[in-house]
């Protein structure tokens, strides 16, 4: 009974609402947990039929269980939007989130990597023909001069760079389309990786069989170039997001510009980098001001 109303509502996301496969699998993910603690409980009930006392406890048993209240609000919202679902469905009479509030989370800024040590990143001798070792270092400047997300980059299709106009189409969330400037730096990075490239793909960057590259592939990557110049506790390809953004802010870049070149749905998501770029005012302040 739950499997089927589970997939009735995945196959919504995936077909309806177009969601990425990362975003299926993390609904699916949370409402088999979910499904799960309930069998723990010895309480078997078929989704349909749960309460709002019985998505309390479980909200308990993650905050037992050492979770953060940042990720059990996530678990929670996959939650509401599947019982949003049902309820619109006629699959259920009453939604048992209603009365469940979002749990409060300090506000976390984003981390990113300062000027100076993205300057840091060696560069690579001209002369030097390797097709891996300009590949990683362009997935690495891809990020940085982009601020593309890790699905968007594995994503990215030849076809969607455009040398002569130096701009290249991203495709985000919910299949929003976007147009971001090249730099001049990544427009020769590209333009020299094409050239090396020996294999023929419809994908923008591959690994060394010519294939499609994956998340865990870039992720490592990444951690291991930013590690030779951050002390940072968390080095991802979002963390070069946030930095794309927060150098942009920093330099001058208007807020609605970041907005549109990060494919941000509102100018509240952007807004957080505001903070990050007040750190850095105090910071000069600081250094600066004779009385500071």
């Amino acid at each position: 009974m739950n499997s089927d109303v589970v997939n009735f509502f995945l196959e919504h996301l995936s077909v309806e609402r177009r969601c990425s496969p990362h975003t299926i699998i993390s609904y699916a993910t949370d409402l088999k947990q979910f499904s799960l603690f309930l069998e723990e409980q010895h309480q078997s009930l078929p989704l349909t039929e749960v309460s709002s006392s019985q998505i309390r406890l479980w909200l308990v048993h993650l905050s037992d269980n050492s979770l953060e209240n940042r990720s059990i609000n996530r678990k929670l919202a996959s939650l509401r939007t599947f019982y949003k679902f049902l309820l619109q469905k006629g699959r259920i009479q009453e939604n048992p989130l209603l009365p469940i509030r979002t749990i409060k989370t300090r506000k976390k800024l984003p981390q990113f990597l300062r000027e100076s040590e993205m300057a840091e990143i060696p560069s690579i001798d001209e002369t030097n023909q390797d097709f891996g070792t300009i590949r990683d270092q362009l997935i690495l400047y891809l990020l940085y001069g982009t601020g593309m997300r890790l699905a968007e980059l594995i994503s990215l299709q030849k076809s969607h760079i455009n040398l002569p106009q130096a701009t290249l189409r991203v495709l985000g969330k919910r299949n929003k389309e976007r147009i971001i400037p090249i730099p001049a730096f990544l427009l020769q990075l590209i333009q020299r990786y094409l050239t090396l490239c020996p294999f023929e793909s419809l994908y923008l960057i591959v690994d060394n069989k010519g294939k499609q590259v994956y998340p865990m592939m870039v992720q490592r990557l990444i951690k291991k170039q930013l590690g030779e110049i951050s002390t940072l506790e968390k080095l991802s390809p979002h963390v070069l997001r946030h930095t794309y953004a927060t150098h942009l802010l920093n330099n001058g870049a208007d807020l609605n510009a970041i907005k549109e070149l990060l494919g941000h749905a509102n100018l509240a998501a952007t807004q957080v980098y505001t903070h990050n770029s007040m750190e850095k005012i105090k910071e000069i302040y600081a250094q600066a001001h004779p009385k500071a």
